[in-house]
């Protein structure tokens, strides 16, 4: 897929804009230079498959993804309103087609997302040039292709990719150095890799550098998914409801919020926990700009979800049933609703994985420990990243982790593996 191109500036867009912010500076928000951008459908598609960018590294799963986003809009599953990036300025995209009640929506929305990243305290240590950063890196790789050759460069940023998961989401700024001064474990695995596997190539541990990078620049997003929607659907609500709307706007607006904040059992919608939060929150008249500043997801269903507000938004846990065919209630205790959504939420849904040992039983091979909190890794996934992490480490990889409540030692040496009890 060729690189996606810079949409289009509309000016015809600006009056609107101006009005919208200073709404939104008056309600308080606070957010980067924001500037949009119009698009069509492809130009969309494009953009949203490349994480946001109109410019990245070229590789086969930005066109998966782009093939499967120009499908979903095709056939009517799925529309792609606006895409706003955590920058400075803030660049967000709209849909060239939306009628002007949900443009109106949106650019409210993306005025409230651009706040949260300014504000919140998990993007404060991000890149705020990363547009730049990604065509550097793109650039940086296609150069590595011209002379390796582009099979041997794609084929390592395969891997590279595969292990992008394995960083330390926990941490606000990510580590500099895989051993800290009191020698603790490391989670932070792919910075580990990059600085003790021995055998790799300048390359190699420039391509692994730049899958990092750009992981931790994304991990806040995976992190606030439910808490940064929230805030912008609530803001757009007010300001779309308090200063923007006309009165012959009202039911067209209201229908397209209400199909965005649609609930369906069996399946969480971000938008429609995170609003009605941030509602609940409001009314108990807590600080809604700290709550913003100071959480991630896991923090605000930790500190926030209350047994009222499962009951009234009537949350449970479901489960399918391949008889009926569709999800039922299966519990109604609203602590198992939260510990549910907190085991989704933690480490970005991640498994803790740390290294124990780069000389375990002095043969140079690497020993990983998976801290388990009552969750099984699922076992194909686990294999094919310790085959990979072979690949690296060039020497056997082990891991130590529960499956079925009995402690186990999972190895990879080569195409080799085993599964022993300890």
């Amino acid at each position: 897929m060729k690189s996606a191109k810079i949409a289009r500036e509309k000016n015809e867009m600006t009056p609107l804009v101006q009005e919208i912010e200073g709404c939104a500076r008056r309600a308080g928000l606070d957010p980067f230079h924001t500037l949009f951008q119009l698009c069509d459908y492809r130009e969309m598609n494009e953009i949203a498959a490349f994480g946001g960018f109109p410019i990245r590294y070229s590789h086969w799963r930005f066109g998966m993804e782009f093939d499967i986003l120009l499908k979903g809009q095709t056939y009517g599953l799925q529309r792609i309103y606006e895409i706003v990036i955590n920058h400075d300025p803030c660049y967000a995209y709209l849909l060239e087609c939306n009628n002007p009640v949900i443009q109106k929506t949106v650019i409210c929305h993306v005025f409230a997302h651009s706040d949260f990243f300014k504000q919140n305290r998990f993007f404060a240590h991000t890149r705020r040039d990363m547009i730049d950063r990604m065509a550097a890196n793109a650039a940086k790789i296609r150069r590595f292709s011209d002379h390796y050759g582009t099979e041997v460069v794609e084929e390592f940023l395969d891997l590279s990719l595969s292990l992008e998961n394995l960083i330390d989401y926990q941490a606000v700024i990510p580590p500099r150095n895989a051993r800290d001064i009191e020698g603790k474990r490391t989670r932070d695995l792919m910075l580990f890799l990059i600085e003790q596997a021995q055998d790799l190539e300048e390359w190699q541990r420039t391509l692994l550098e730049i899958v990092r990078e750009e992981a931790y620049y994304f991990a806040p997003q995976v992190q606030t998914k439910i808490i940064n929607e929230g805030w912008a659907s609530f803001w757009h609500s007010q300001l779309m409801n308090q200063f923007v709307l006309t009165d012959r706007e009202v039911i067209d607006y209201a229908s397209q919020h209400s199909l965005a904040v649609a609930a369906t059992p069996g399946q969480l919608n971000p938008y429609k926990l995170g609003i009605e939060l941030f509602r609940d929150i409001e009314k108990r008249g807590i600080d809604l700009f700290e709550v913003r500043a100071n959480c991630n997801d896991a923090a605000f269903i930790d500190s926030f979800l209350t047994e009222e507000f499962c009951r009234e938004q009537k949350m449970f846990v479901y489960e399918f049933n391949r008889r009926s065919g569709g999800y039922e209630i299966v519990d109604r205790n609203w602590l198992l609703v939260k510990e549910t959504l907190l085991n989704q939420l933690t480490n970005a849904g991640q498994p803790f994985i740390y290294v124990q040992d780069d000389n375990f039983e002095g043969r140079g091979e690497l020993l990983l420990v998976h801290d388990h909190h009552g969750l099984d890794l699922k076992l194909s996934d686990c294999h094919a990243t310790l085959q990979n992490l072979y690949r690296v480490w060039k020497k056997p990889v082990h891991l130590m982790t529960v499956i079925a409540n009995q402690p186990k030692m999972l190895s990879c040496s080569g195409n080799s593996k085993s599964e022993v009890a300890i």
